[in-house]
C-alpha cells in the first residue's frame, strides 16, 4: 500500500461514485470497446482497464487505489484480468467500479470462407509448395491437441467421481480422489438453503460437488476423511424421512476439476462470538463457523472478510490465528475446529476496521475459503525457521511457530524478530516471552523504532546490518526458511536485504494477500 492524499480514503471514494458525477466521460452510455480503441486510453490522464471482458474508465479512481498509481498502470490500456488475479482477485470491482463501466470488449468474429475445413484458413497464407507438408503437420498438431484433452479428462475421471446413497434418516456423499495424503485441511464443505458444496483441494486446482439438494436436510453435516485411499464422506440429515429419488439438480459449475482462481471467491457468514483486547488498538475476534460448513484454515493461509458498506461491498485479507501460543497452559474459550480467530488492528480512520469494530456480539460476517501459497513442506524438512514480522504482520507467524515447534523433528532453532513502533505495539509479548523460556530452541527479539529512553533492546528499523547480526544459520549447510510478513514496503526491503546477504529465493517467502 501507499499513502493516500487527504480526502482520497475508500468512504471518499465511495461518496464520490454516489454524487452522480459523470465518472466515464461517456454521460450515462455504454460502448462496445475495440482493442485498439482500448490501447488508446493508456495514460494516467486517461485510464481504461479491461477486467474479465469488461471496460473500466479507472482514471477517476487513480489517486484513491491503495495500491498506488504505477500498480494500476501497468494494465493501462489492456486487459488487466491476468495481472488483477495475481494482485487481488478477492476485490470485488464490479461493485467498487461500477460507476466507472464504459462498457464491454468487441469480440472479433474470425470469419471463414465457404466450404473451408478447421485449418484451411491457416493454410491460405502458405506457399504452394509448402502446403501438402504443412497440411500434414498441422493436422497431426490438431490430433495431438485433442488426443491430449481426452487424455486430461480420461485421468481426471479415474482420479476425481463421486456418487451417493442413502438410509432412511441419512444422504451420504462419497467423493473419491485416489489421493493418498488427503486431509481436514484440503476438504471444504458448505450446505445453505439446501445448496450443498464440496470442494477438494488439489494444489492450485480443486474438484467441486455442488447440487441443489432434492429435498431440507438438518443445519449439521459430518465429514469423514479415510486419509489413506484418499475417500471423502458427506454426511447429511434428512429432516423428513422420505425416500429421495436424486440427489438434486447439479449447478453449473459441479463435477468440474479447474484452477481454484478460475471459481470465484465463495463466502459463508460466521458469527461473531467474542472480541478481546490484545493491545491498545488490536482486538482478537473469535468468528463461529455455520454448523452446516466443514472448514479448517491451513497453516500460512488467510481468508477474506466482506462487508457491505454505505451500499459497497469491501474486502479484506486477514490471517487466522491460534486463540493463544503454543505451551501456554490456558485451555481453549472455543473449539478450535468450530472457530476462526483474528487479530485485526483497528485504525482510527480506517473505514472497514472501524466497522468490524462496530460489530456486535452475536452478527454476522461474510468469511470466504482459504487462499494463499504458503505449503507446510516447505517447514518439514528445516533446520533454521526465522521469522520477520512487522505489526500485524505477526499474524502468519503464529500457526507456523505452533507448527514448526510441535512437528518439524529436525528442527534446532525458531527465531522470531518482532518489528512494533513502541512497547505497547507488541502483540502477546508476555506469551512469546513465556514461549523462549519454555521451549530452547526459540528466540525471540523485539526491535522498536520509536522506543522509549527505558528501553533496552533493540532499537530501528528493518536493515541489511540489523539481518545480518540475528537471520544466522546454526550450521554452514542447514537447511533454512525465512519467512516475511508486515507493510508492502518492509517486506520488499526485506527480502532485498535477504537476498543481497546470499539467501536463495527458495530460502525467503514472503507472505502477501
Amino acid at each position: 500500500q501507499v499513502p493516500l492524499k487527504p480526502g482520497r480514503s475508500l468512504m471518499d471514494w465511495i461518496r464520490l461514485t454516489k454524487s452522480g458525477k459523470d465518472l466515464t466521460g461517456l454521460k450515462g452510455r455504454l460502448i462496445e470497446v475495440t482493442e485498439d480503441e482500448l490501447a488508446k486510453h493508456n495514460k494516467k490522464e486517461d485510464c481504461w482497464i479491461c477486467i474479465r471482458g469488461f471496460v473500466y474508465n479507472v482514471t477517476p479512481y487513480m489517486e484513491y487505489h491503495p495500491g498506488g498509481e504505477d500498480e494500476l498502470m501497468k494494465a493501462a490500456g489492456t486487459d488487466g484480468t491476468d495481472l488483477f488475479d495475481q494482485v487481488h482477485r478477492w476485490v470485488n470491482y464490479e461493485s467498487m467500479l461500477k460507476e466507472c463501466l464504459v462498457g464491454r470488449m468487441a469480440v472479433k468474429p474470425i470469419a471463414a470462407p465457404k466450404g473451408s475445413c478447421i485449418y484451411s484458413v491457416f493454410l491460405q497464407q502458405i506457399p504452394e509448395v509448402e502446403t501438402i507438408l504443412c497440411m500434414k503437420t498441422f493436422r497431426r498438431n490438431v490430433l495431438l491437441h485433442f488426443f491430449f484433452l481426452y487424455v486430461f479428462s480420461l485421468l481426471y475421471f479415474l482420479f476425481y467421481s463421486y456418487d451417493w446413497f442413502q438410509t432412511d434418516s441419512l444422504i451420504t456423499i462419497v467423493i473419491y480422489t485416489k489421493q493418498k495424503d488427503m486431509n481436514a485441511e484440503l476438504v471444504i464443505v458448505d450446505c445453505q438453503d439446501k445448496r450443498l458444496r464440496g470442494e477438494i483441494i488439489v494444489d492450485d486446482r480443486s474438484y467441486l460437488v455442488e447440487v441443489d439438494l432434492d429435498h431440507a436436510v438438518e443445519e449439521d453435516l459430518a465429514v469423514n476423511i479415510a486419509e489413506k485411499v484418499g475417500k471423502v464422506e458427506i454426511i447429511l440429515k434428512k429432516k423428513d424421512n422420505i425416500h429421495w429419488k436424486m440427489l438434486g439438480q447439479p449447478l453449473e459449475s459441479h463435477n468440474t476439476f479447474i484452477k481454484r482462481t478460475d471459481r470465484g471467491v465463495f463466502y459463508r457468514k460466521c458469527k461473531l462470538i467474542s472480541k478481546t483486547e490484545v493491545t491498545h488498538d488490536t482486538k482478537l475476534f473469535c468468528l463461529m463457523l455455520p454448523k452446516s460448513t466443514h472448514l479448517h484454515v491451513p497453516t500460512g493461509q488467510h481468508v477474506y472478510l466482506k462487508q457491505i458498506i454505505a451500499g459497497t461491498e469491501v474486502v479484506k485479507p486477514y490471517t487466522p490465528v491460534l486463540p493463544f501460543l503454543p505451551l501456554d497452559f490456558k485451555e481453549p474459550s472455543c473449539n478450535a475446529g468450530a472457530h476462526i480467530y483474528l487479530m485485526i488492528k483497528i485504525y482510527s480512520c480506517g473505514l472497514f476496521t472501524q466497522a468490524l469494530d462496530h460489530l456486535q456480539i452475536g452478527d454476522y460476517i461474510s468469511v470466504s475459503n482459504p487462499e494463499g501459497n504458503f505449503k507446510k513442506s516447505q517447514v518439514q524438512t528445516l533446520e533454521d525457521l526465522f521469522l520477520l514480522a512487522a505489526g500485524t504482520g505477526f499474524t502468519p507467524m503464529v500457526k507456523l511457530l505452533n507448527f514448526a515447534l510441535t512437528e518439524v523433528s529436525h528442527l534446532r532453532t525458531v527465531k522470531l524478530i518482532f518489528f512494533n513502533k513502541t512497547e505497547d505495539d507488541i502483540l502477546w509479548r508476555n506469551q512469546l516471552e513465556q514461549l523462549a523460556l519454555k521451549d530452547e530452541r526459540f528466540e525471540v527479539q523485539f526491535v522498536l523504532s520509536q522506543p522509549t529512553k527505558d528501553w533496552m533492546g533493540k532499537q530501528g528499523k528493518i536493515s541489511s546490518s540489523l539481518l545480518s547480526e540475528f537471520v544466522k544459520r546454526s550450521r554452514k549447510e542447514s537447511k533454512v526458511l525465512i519467512c516475511i510478513c508486515g507493510p508492502t514496503p518492509f517486506t520488499e526491503q526485506g527480502v532485498q536485504y535477504l537476498q543481497d546477504l546470499g539467501y536463495s529465493q527458495e530460502e525467503i517467502h514472503a507472505f502477501t494477500a
